[in-house]
């Protein structure tokens, strides 16, 4: 059965470290490149859930936690090169946030999705996603952006995430990484719909293996 939750593992880890990077690049002017990656987490957790249940969901999610933060924290010693200066792949306090709201989102998720799995196929992995997701968006833009929360990482400059502007340039004026966040959070109920196909399929070819 371990052997059946290496995909899983692998592609959770591969998943957080990859966004732990791409959310540092901005994609626009409210998007960072790990709002595309990162939601995909949602889909392996429940696909896990689904075929082999809640235990082994949490097996999966606990296992590419571990492996994520292992090389999210090596990431936090390779320094890369840009206009002039040198920074890490991948900074403490991202590291951290990334952890807390992975965990925390993820095993929300599966509590969720667990609620509901007697239910019509969609409303389990649709809902468990959208507050996962909730929960994950809250947790990680506060901690690895919020100026409150500097004392992480004080050599971190994160000043630029604090810049007060209209948020998503049409409502009430708040710190930069408020509108990230929201952007972040529309995405991800956008993806957790689009999710909804992959899953069916994905599903449909691991249940009768499993039998």
């Amino acid at each position: 059965m371990t052997r059946s939750y290496l995909p899983g593992i692998l592609a959770m880890a591969a998943i957080v470290v990859a966004s732990n990077i791409l959310v540092q690049f901005l994609f626009g002017q409210w998007l960072t490149w790990g709002a595309f990656t990162y939601p995909l987490a949602f889909l392996v957790t429940d696909v896990m859930n689904r075929v082999y249940g809640a235990e082994s969901a949490r097996r999966v999610v606990v296992a590419g936690f571990v492996v994520g933060v292992i090389c999210s924290l090596i990431g936090t010693q390779i320094m890369l090169q840009g206009d002039g200066y040198s920074y890490p792949a991948v900074t403490l306090r991202i590291a951290i946030g990334s952890g807390l709201a992975f965990l925390t989102a993820q095993l929300v998720d599966i509590a969720v999705f667990n609620r509901l799995r007697a239910g019509a196929w969609w409303r389990a992995p649709l809902a468990s996603t959208l507050v996962g997701s909730s929960l994950d968006t809250a947790i990680f833009f506060s901690v690895a952006f919020s100026a409150s929360l500097s004392m992480i990482e004080p050599q971190n400059d994160v000043s630029w995430a604090g810049e007060i502007l209209p948020i998503l340039n049409a409502g009430p004026e708040a710190p930069l990484w408020v509108s990230l966040a929201l952007a972040d959070w529309l995405v991800k109920l956008s993806l957790a719909l689009l999710a909804l196909v992959p899953f069916r399929i994905i599903v449909g070819q691991l249940m009768p293996k499993t039998t």
